[in-house]
């Protein structure tokens, strides 16, 4: 039996750095929103891509670091799976641009749409595709966002989108690698947060444009509970499924969109908060892209070692929920 590994990773953070004093300028009209916000969030900065660029755009540097890093070239993937939920385009599909730009000529793609959900899922969705077919030996797994040129520059909920983007690449091993999945979702929060014209329920008129209707908008804000009580079930899901305990996770890495969340859900779990990692303080909230991003910021601080057992949980507008367990290679 083959097993999947994270081979590499890879990140890209675009360079217009945008400070909270910035957007309190541009949400003067929202007397300190924006300092609340960084109050009860941790966020303090993020970062823009500029004005020209899609989200393919993003992915690209990300995907040719992740491949670097692992010894590959553009054409060794077999298949690309790229996790966003602000995509150049409604159709077609994110991936197959990012194939062209990145010159990956022998690889299929496919895009998943669960917005923050979408790295665990497209790991998992990775890892059995590896381990099932003989043909796949190289996957690259891409998570971007860049959700800041959907929204209404003065919409307050803009406080929270940074652009960027992170990447993996699984390849087969011998020996786990990756240890399993666990998903939950619920369908009746989907009318809650999201883009609302420009699909069949509401094709893009000129009245749904006037109205911003095709911008992202929060109409209604979620329960915390979602995130306070979904997160710790579905690990623990994941620990009693993939038959390690919770203790014997080395990093476990949230959706990063709010730190006193992820210090909540660490004291529920029973860990302590250096086996966690955070990067919305400096980076925003980088939604599809921000699980990727955080493992390969771990990586590169050595939070995250060769036999690590990581797990990467992602919740998503929706809403979605995604976790994803792997030993990393090496030994310890």
């Amino acid at each position: 039996m083959k097993y999947a590994t994270i081979r590499s990773t890879g990140c890209y953070l675009p360079e217009v750095e945008v400070p909270n004093s910035v957007l309190a300028e541009q949400l003067v009209h929202v007397p300190d929103f924006v300092q609340k916000m960084e109050a009860g969030t941790g966020i303090r900065k993020r970062w823009y891509a500029p004005e020209s660029w899609a989200t393919s755009d993003l992915a690209l540097p990300a995907a040719r670091q992740a491949l670097e890093r692992a010894g590959r070239k553009p054409e060794d993937v077999d298949l690309i799976i790229l996790g966003t939920d602000s995509p150049d385009y409604i159709t077609p599909a994110t991936s197959v641009v990012l194939q062209h730009k990145l010159g990956a000529k022998n690889a299929g793609t496919f895009d998943v749409g669960c917005a923050c959900a979408s790295f665990p899922t497209g790991l998992a969705a990775g890892a059995g595709l590896i381990a099932t077919n003989p043909g796949i030996r190289t996957v690259l797994v891409v998570g971007a966002y860049l959700i800041h040129r959907l929204a209404d520059p003065k919409d307050p909920m803009i406080f929270f989108y940074g652009d960027g983007a992170g990447a993996a690449v699984l390849e087969p091993a011998d020996e786990p690698g990756f240890l399993g999945s666990a998903f939950q979702a619920d369908g009746s929060y989907h009318s809650f947060w999201g883009i609302y014209s420009g699909g069949t329920a509401e094709p893009a008129s000129a009245e749904s444009v006037a109205a911003g209707r095709t911008k992202v908008r929060m109409l209604e804000r979620y329960p915390p509970e979602i995130n306070d009580q979904g997160w710790p079930k579905l690990v623990r899901r994941l620990a009693a499924d993939s038959a390690f305990a919770i203790q014997d996770i080395d990093q476990i890495i949230f959706t990063q969109v709010r730190k006193p969340t992820i210090e909540l859900v660490m004291k529920e779990l029973g860990l302590p908060m250096e086996r966690t990692h955070t990067i919305m303080e400096e980076w925003g909230y980088t939604g599809s892209a921000c699980v990727a991003m955080a493992l390969d910021s771990a990586v590169e601080k050595g939070k995250v070692k060769p036999g690590s057992l990581v797990v990467l949980v992602g919740s998503g507008v929706g809403y979605n929920q995604a976790a994803a367990a792997f030993r990393m290679p090496g030994k310890a």
